[in-house]
């Protein structure tokens, strides 16, 4: 029954991303946070996002603003630093509800907020959304919701933004697994061999669905779908950390 969630979360989660830029981390960090618990868990998801975003990436390279990429990727690790030492020295409890509070308030700002956002120019305010990014891609694998305030307010093309993204992701699942490791926050010894090839499978799936119906579906019909599983994960991450305390 695991490896069967976890099949489906991550091909949904990659169709999703591989359309709207966002996906993976959202859709499938909550769920394997809860089913693996929130260290085990999206250490997985950071070893998935990015083996995804580099198949994305090869997909959409010539949309992607690669000197923005260079800007936002290299600010995240400022982030992703304190993010695991944060993991290192928190009871799972409340990093369990944490997670979930972060993720349903990343999600109200780039649902809710996006009319009040002023518009930004410049670097500063592009490198402050990959620490931020970074930060919440170590605890809860979602990186992409903090930079998405960062285009909506710095007006970036859709298109682009959403190809970008995905070396971000890349750069932000590597360097935020590595840098939990290293901490002592957790590794991956005890987690069933089996959700590997199951997650691969699973993604290169989604993603060629993904390529298949990009011109078909959607980008906000996508984007309201893994807005609402990511909202119904989040709520059950912040139920599941207070049942545990």
């Amino acid at each position: 029954m695991m490896l069967l969630i976890v099949f489906l979360v991550v091909a949904v989660g990659a169709l999703m991303q591989r359309i709207s830029g966002m996906g993976v981390g959202l859709i499938a960090g909550p769920v394997l946070a809860i089913l693996l618990g929130p260290v085990e868990g999206i250490l997985v998801i950071n070893v998935i996002a990015f083996i995804n975003a580099v198949v994305t990436t090869w997909t959409v390279r010539d949309r992607v603003d690669w000197k923005k990429f260079a800007l936002i990727g290299g600010a995240l690790i400022f982030g992703i630093v304190p993010g695991a030492l944060l993991v290192a020295n928190t009871n799972s409890a409340l990093l369990q509800i944490l997670l979930g509070v972060l993720l349903l308030l990343a999600l109200a700002v780039t649902t809710f907020a996006k009319p009040y956002i002023p518009k930004v120019e410049g670097k500063v305010p592009a490198a402050v959304s990959g620490v931020i990014g970074g930060f919440m891609n170590t605890l809860g694998g979602i990186a992409g919701p903090a930079i998405t305030v960062y285009a909506q307010a710095s007006r970036w093309d859709q298109r682009t933004y959403a190809a970008t993204l995905q070396p971000i992701f890349m750069v932000a699942g590597a360097l935020s697994f590595l840098a939990k490791v290293l901490a002592g926050a957790g590794d991956l010894s005890n987690t069933d061999p089996w959700l590997w090839p199951v997650a691969i499978v699973a993604l290169f799936l989604g993603v060629f669905l993904g390529v298949k119906l990009e011109d078909r579906f959607s980008k906000a019909t996508a984007r309201r779908i893994a807005l609402s599983l990511a909202t119904l994960g989040g709520v059950t991450a912040i139920i599941r950390g207070v049942s545990a305390l």
